[in-house]
């Protein structure tokens, strides 16, 4: 999908403001300077996910929340298995470990995420005055082709994908992950046409 040079500094604007909310939520939690790197914003096909997400691992952490209401759709945290290690071992200032995530490693995965993907989509909900509500997330370790096929199953309408490269730098570490929002055609179109009545679009 091609946006237009006005779509895609709107977007970028919107994203830095919802990020800028996701990294003061994130620092709260952990009590450090948590920040989120000037995010790199494009829209896709759902299809077109697999060569976006470069990962060279085969499998990638996923903490996926479903978001409804005048826009719906899904909104993921996306990040390789030792890249979720290593994230959870800044939030926690111990070394990350390598192996499989533990439970412990999890929940603080899920939290993460939970908190991330509440602030980043809600502050769109509330820039755009458009109401969101939130499904309980759910942490997932699998393939892209098997994150991407969930994703498709059930669907009648043409599916895009917001996707947002970041880097979360904590201390002097950081790591690499993706959000994505996936929506249908029609959740997209409701999406810009909310930016435009907003006054992020002329």
């Amino acid at each position: 999908m091609l946006l237009s040079v006005a779509q895609r500094d709107a977007l970028a604007e919107l994203v830095n403001i919802g990020f800028g909310r996701a990294a003061a939520s994130l620092s709260t939690l952990v009590q450090q300077r948590v920040r989120l790197s000037a995010p790199d914003v494009s829209v896709h096909l759902l299809a077109e996910l697999y060569e976006q997400l470069n990962f060279t691992q085969s499998e990638v952490t996923t903490v996926h929340q479903i978001f409804s209401g005048q826009i719906s759709g899904d909104a993921l945290l996306i990040m390789d298995v030792e890249g979720a290690s290593s994230l959870i071992g800044l939030l926690t200032n111990e070394p990350p470990r390598l192996q499989r995530l533990s439970p412990s490693d999890r929940e603080a995965l899920m939290e993460v995420g939970n908190i991330l993907l509440n602030a980043f989509v809600g502050s769109f909900g509330n820039m755009l005055n458009v109401h969101v509500s939130f499904a309980v997330p759910r942490l997932r370790l699998e393939t892209i082709a098997d994150l991407l096929n969930t994703l498709a199953v059930g669907q009648l309408e043409i599916r895009y994908a917001l996707l947002v490269r970041t880097r979360f730098v904590i201390l002097d570490g950081q790591v690499e992950g993706f959000v994505a929002l996936v929506m249908g055609i029609e959740s997209l179109d409701k999406f810009f046409d909310a930016m435009e009545k907003a006054g992020y679009l002329t």
